[in-house]
C-alpha cells in the first residue's frame, strides 16, 4: 500500500488542535500543495472553508469530526488512517456561483457549496421577484428570505427552512422560501441544475436585503444571480457505507 502524503488542517477548537498535533506526529504533515489528501479536523464549517481555500487544487479532502455537526465529516480516530483513505468512497460536487449587485454600485461574486441565501436586513419583510432562465416566475414573494440550495447543502439551512432533502446525484436545485407571507401557500420549487436564477429586490430602501454565499455576505443587494459552476469540482472522501448519498437518504428516516 502506498504511503500517501497528508496535509492536516484544523479548526480553532481545542479537540481539533489536539487531533492535529497527534495525527501530524504519527502520519507526517506537508503543505496542501504537496499533499495527496487533505485531512480536515473540525466540523462542517471547517470542511466548507477547506474546500473553498483549496478549490484551485484537485486534491481530495477527507474530514474527521472534531466539531459539533459533522454531516460532511467521518468519525474521528487516530488509527489506520492510511487504510481508511485507501478504502474511502469519493463524492464530487460542484458549487453555485453568486453574482450580487449592491446598492453602493459594487458587485460581489462568490462560490457556494451549500447554498446562496437572501435574508431581510431590517424589521420589514423582504419583497423579492424571482426569474428562472430569463423568465419571470414569481412577481412578488413577501418573506423573511429565500435560498437556492445544492444537493450537498440540502440538509443544512435549506432543511431547517423546511426545504426538501435532495439525492446527491439528482442534478436538482432546491429553491426554498423562509417564512413566506405571500403567496402564503408557496413552498418553493425544484429546478434543474442548469437553471439560471435571478432575484430582484423590490423596495430595497424600505426593505433591505443581504445575500450570503457559504458565509460570504453582500450587503444591501439590488439583485442576485445564481447558476451552477461546473468548472469547479470538489472531491470529498467518506468511509465505505457512510458516503454522502447514504447520509442524505438516512437523514430522511431519522
Amino acid at each position: 500500500m502506498s504511503r500517501k502524503k497528508l496535509s492536516f488542517v484544523a479548526s480553532r477548537a481545542d479537540d481539533a488542535g489536539d487531533a492535529f498535533e497527534l495525527l501530524s506526529k504519527e502520519y507526517g504533515n506537508v503543505s496542501v500543495e504537496e499533499a495527496d489528501v487533505i485531512v480536515a479536523l473540525g466540523g462542517d464549517g471547517l470542511m466548507l472553508e477547506t474546500l473553498h481555500s483549496t478549490e484551485h487544487l484537485t486534491t481530495p479532502v477527507y474530514g474527521m469530526n472534531r466539531g459539533s455537526v459533522g454531516f460532511l465529516m467521518n468519525e474521528f480516530t487516530d488509527e489506520c488512517l492510511f487504510t481508511r483513505l485507501e478504502e474511502a468512497e469519493e463524492a464530487v460536487i460542484h458549487p453555485l456561483r453568486m453574482t450580487a449587485q449592491c446598492e453602493d454600485g459594487t458587485t460581489v461574486e462568490s462560490l457556494a457549496i451549500n447554498e446562496v441565501s437572501l435574508i431581510r436586513h431590517g424589521p420589514q419583510a423582504a419583497k423579492l421577484k424571482i426569474s428562472v432562465d430569463g423568465r419571470e416566475r414569481l412577481s412578488e414573494l413577501v418573506c423573511d428570505g429565500a435560498l437556492l440550495s445544492t444537493p450537498a447543502g440540502s440538509t443544512a439551512y435549506n432543511y431547517s427552512a423546511h426545504g426538501p432533502i435532495l439525492p446527491i446525484g439528482a442534478e436538482i436545485l432546491a429553491l426554498t422560501a423562509m417564512a413566506a407571507f405571500r403567496p402564503r401557500r408557496w413552498r418553493g420549487a425544484l429546478l434543474p441544475m442548469s437553471a439560471h436564477v435571478r432575484f430582484d429586490v423590490l423596495e430595497p430602501e424600505k426593505r433591505p436585503v443581504n445575500a450570503v454565499a457559504d458565509g460570504k455576505e453582500a450587503i444591501h443587494v439590488l439583485s442576485v444571480e445564481i447558476c451552477n459552476e461546473p468548472n469547479v469540482s470538489h472531491r470529498i472522501l467518506f468511509d465505505p457505507g457512510h458516503g454522502l448519498e447514504e447520509r442524505l437518504i438516512r437523514e430522511q428516516f431519522v
